[in-house]
C-alpha cells in the first residue's frame, strides 16, 4: 500500500496516480518552455480588470444555516455545540 496525503492506495490505485502526477508536470514544463518577454508582468488573471472596472467588496454577513440539525445528524462525533474531527497525524517530510 502507498500513503498519499493521508490516502491508502492500492497497487492499481497509485500507478494511476503516478501518471496523472507525470501527465500534469510534463504540461507543467511545456508551459515553461514557451519564451516569454522578460519585462512581462506576472498575473492571476489573463485579461486586464483594472480596479475601476471590479465591483466592491461586499462585507461578510453571518448567516444562520436553516440545516443546523441535518448537519449535525450527519457528523460522526458531536459535543458542546462542536463537530469532533479525528486527528491526522503529520510526518515530517526530508
Amino acid at each position: 500500500m502507498v500513503e498519499l496525503a493521508a490516502l491508502r492506495l492500492d497497487a492499481q490505485e497509485s500507478e494511476y496516480l503516478r501518471q496523472q502526477l507525470n501527465l500534469q508536470l510534463a504540461a507543467i514544463h511545456e508551459l515553461e518552455s514557451i519564451p516569454l518577454d522578460t519585462g512581462l508582468q506576472i498575473t492571476s488573471h489573463g485579461v486586464p480588470y483594472p480596479a475601476e472596472l471590479r465591483q466592491p467588496l461586499r462585507e461578510d454577513q453571518w448567516q444562520p444555516s436553516p440545516a443546523v440539525e441535518r448537519i449535525i445528524a450527519q457528523a460522526p462525533q458531536f459535543e458542546d455545540g462542536y463537530i469532533i474531527v479525528p486527528e491526522i497525524p503529520h510526518k515530517k517530510l526530508d
